[in-house]
């Protein structure tokens, strides 16, 4: 380690990804990617591209991708803010919000990236149980000793809390910054806290192109909020990086959010896939949590689950394990694919289990 390291840098623990492979041979269910491509309406537009504007920096306040955000989440421009993924955002809103030695609340088993941004920010954090059943129980974040950070719905379980209940969290803190990360809300749109954006200037609402558009591989996301959110957020992009999506990523971005039937479409068969695939896992012997994502959290009833992970890896299968908390290391987060590639994992799986 070198001599110049800061003592902060020494100590942190950073996010740990799932495994990309660099090779082809596996199905890859570990990352919670579309096994879909995008629109075609993408494509079009990088084909659009001119080659000789790369010379020229992009638009910094990235006006036509908010535009068409803005448009199709039924809000003003001046209400959306896009970053480079949805990690991105969430490190600028800890930056933005939060003062070093506040504190941060969110729940036990949720997104693995909350404790590094709040490690980055200097933060205290506050975890909150989730119930024996993995379920959030908003009465616990009544009067909550910090801000509030809520997956939903929750990753790596996959369960979602309905916007009637995020509001109870949100009236019953009125001082408290709430960020409610919809990752996978796309595939549960009835569960979206977007209608309550009209009514408290706590929330702030943060979105991903990765997962259900299809654009892991480009780093696009975005942000919801009251005007003043969102100017701070912007406040915190121009001290770092003013031009954090480029031209293509840009052009990506607007295609995709103009394509609302190729969206649905995508979803839809993504969620078909989930709806037999869950039968044929609990006929298995694997309890599995309700989902409202494209994934599904499962725990066999008498195998653990580092030895279902490994027998799926020799067999060209990637899934992805948690070794912490212990609560949930028995678990695994199974990746919606194709039909054909949940068949497959369902023939593996029965072999295993057998």
């Amino acid at each position: 380690m070198s001599r110049f390291i800061s003592p902060s840098t020494a100590a942190l623990k950073p996010y740990t990804p799932g495994e990309q492979p660099r090779v082809t041979q596996y199905i890859k269910l570990n990352t919670n990617e579309s096994p879909y491509p995008p629109s075609p309406r993408v494509r079009e537009a990088i084909d659009a591209l001119a080659y000789e504007d790369l010379r020229l920096y992009p638009d910094p306040d990235v006006t036509g991708l908010r535009d068409a955000i803005a448009a199709a989440r039924g809000i003003s421009q001046e209400r959306v803010f896009v970053g480079g993924g949805s990690d991105e955002i969430l490190g600028y809103a800890f930056m933005a919000f939060f003062e070093r030695g506040d504190t941060v609340v969110f729940p036990d088993v949720t997104y693995g990236f909350y404790p590094v941004h709040a490690q980055v920010c200097g933060l205290e954090v506050r975890t909150l149980p989730l119930r024996g059943d993995f379920s959030l129980e908003p009465s616990d974040y009544y009067g909550a000793p910090g801000h509030i950070v809520l997956a939903n719905p929750n990753a790596p379980t996959g369960i979602a809390l309905p916007p009637a209940r995020l509001e109870d969290i949100l009236r019953a803190n009125p001082d408290r910054l709430i960020i409610v990360d919809e990752a996978y809300t796309d595939f549960s749109p009835q569960n979206t806290a977007r209608p309550l954006l009209d009514l408290y200037d706590n929330l702030l609402i943060t979105r991903t192109f990765s997962k259900a558009y299809g654009l892991a591989g480009m780093r696009i996301g975005c942000a919801l909020g009251e005007p003043g959110l969102i100017s701070a957020l912007n406040c915190v992009k121009y001290a770092f990086n003013p031009y954090n999506l480029d031209r293509v990523s840009i052009a990506v971005g607007t295609a995709a959010v103009s394509d609302t039937d190729y969206l649905q479409r995508t979803v839809d068969m993504i969620l078909a896939t989930r709806d037999w695939f869950v039968p044929e896992l609990e006929a298995m012997g694997f309890s599995v949590l309700p989902s409202a994502a494209n994934f599904v959290f499962v725990r066999h009833a008498t195998l653990k689950g580092a030895y279902i992970y490994d027998k799926l890896r020799e067999n060209g299968i990637l899934v992805r394990i948690f070794a912490y908390p212990e609560r949930i290391s028995d678990h695994l987060r199974v990746s919606i694919g194709t039909d054909g590639d949940m068949r497959r994992v369902t023939d593996i799986l029965k072999s295993i289990v057998k």
